[in-house]
């Protein structure tokens, strides 16, 4: 699990070094690799340094922006009340403004089935194996055991909504049209004229996920708004990024039993990982088709360790006789979730299985679980019987 949860730590600062950076691009035009360096130089930064020098300094203001950003969204989205599409909608027939194959969603969601690509795409704002991995850091900065339940509970709420908010704002510019609206004249007509091209690009396609963000909030909010908003995205991966990195180091230097007192056992352990990062983030930039790769296996990396943690948590409520149906139906669904992601994903073995394979598949993977658990269960309480037996 060590190295599993390495695994998932470097690849979340990956991808959310190249986000970031295409987002900066769009605000201040000096160039993607630059910003790219400055994002990486920053997370060696935070990686080596007390975490009070740097993250804690920078923390509130990016608090700030990300909380901004989502209250000013979805005041606007309750003024226009736009005309949104319903999961059960034919989503190619919700976009009145263009033909299916001009939206590219029949594309899209053929490669990427609704369930269960959508518990993995949306990464963090349901549940995370990567916060699961904070939270013992999270725990050691806090004055008072009774500060947990409004610090972790109301954080995973807080990133709930702020999901919610820009599934709702990605379901209106794409579908409903609403990219017209915001996108400047000068753009519209680029996208205009490259279908006429010999490689046409989809509205999926030819608007990447920084491109929405950055024209969603400046449309919206104007200029002072969209830049506020725009940081508050922004920060929103880059303080992922840093505490992924930092996490990996202190994850590895206690696996090794390495102290990190000086700057010459972190390097030690910084410059392999980082090193690692650096080759990623190369083929990724390449790769025309990389940063969505990299993001498919941080999402399903992300979410089975959520699984493992759900299963550990499940596992405790059973031994101390606490409701541990909380957990246990969470755990099988995500099992569920990954499982038949493995089978369905192109990226995976989507390509040699079918739909119909694939969630046969997963289904029976749920049903392993359970029998599984269900062993356990009866095993358990009769060895807790004997016991008791036992003591009288």
């Amino acid at each position: 699990m060590l190295i599993f949860s390495v695994f998932l730590l470097v690849m979340v600062g990956v991808v959310f070094v190249y986000s970031p950076a295409m987002l900066l691009e769009n605000m201040l035009p000096v160039g993607l690799i630059v910003w790219v360096i400055v994002i990486f130089a920053y997370y060696i930064l935070a990686t080596m340094l007390p975490i009070d020098k740097i993250i804690g300094r920078f923390y509130p203001i990016f608090a700030f922006s990300l909380l901004f950003m989502a209250a000013a969204l979805l005041i606007v989205l309750f003024v226009k009340w736009p005309a949104l599409p319903e999961l059960w909608d034919d989503m190619s027939l919700a976009n009145h403004n263009q033909p299916a194959e001009i939206l590219g969603v029949d594309s899209f969601i053929g490669k990427n089935p609704l369930f269960p690509c959508i518990f993995l795409t949306i990464a963090c704002g349901a549940i995370s194996g990567f916060h699961a991995t904070q939270s013992p850091l999270m725990a050691r900065c806090l004055k008072d055991e009774k500060l947990g339940r409004p610090v972790f509970y109301g954080s995973m709420i807080t990133e709930g909504l702020v999901a919610l908010i820009w599934a709702t704002v990605s379901s209106y510019f794409f579908y409903y049209g609403g990219w017209q609206e915001v996108v400047p004249a000068d753009v519209v007509s680029q996208f205009n004229e490259q279908l006429q091209g010999d490689s046409p690009k989809t509205l999926i396609q030819f608007f990447a996920a920084p491109a929405v963000v950055q024209h969603v909030c400046s449309g919206w909010l104007g200029v002072f708004g969209g830049i506020l908003a725009v940081l508050g995205v922004v920060a929103a991966p880059i303080t992922s990024g840093d505490t992924a990195f930092r996490s990996a180091r202190l994850i590895i230097a206690s696996a090794v039993r390495m102290e990190q007192r000086t700057i010459s056992r972190r390097l030690a352990i910084s410059l392999p990982m980082f090193g690692v990062s650096i080759l990623l983030l190369i083929w990724q930039m390449e790769n025309p088709d990389g940063f969505n790769t990299i993001w498919q296996y941080f999402g399903w990396s992300n979410q089975t360790l959520a699984v493992f943690t759900l299963w550990a948590i499940t596992v405790y409520l059973v031994k101390a006789h606490k409701p541990y149906i909380i957990s246990l139906i969470p755990a099988l669904f995500m099992t569920t979730v990954c499982s038949t992601f493995v089978f369905v994903s192109p990226n995976m073995l989507g390509e040699h299985l079918s739909l119909t394979v694939g969630y046969s598949l997963g289904a029976l993977c749920l049903l392993v679980a359970v029998f599984w658990f269900a062993s356990w269960l009866v095993k358990e309480r009769k060895e807790e019987a004997n016991v008791r037996k036992e003591e009288k």
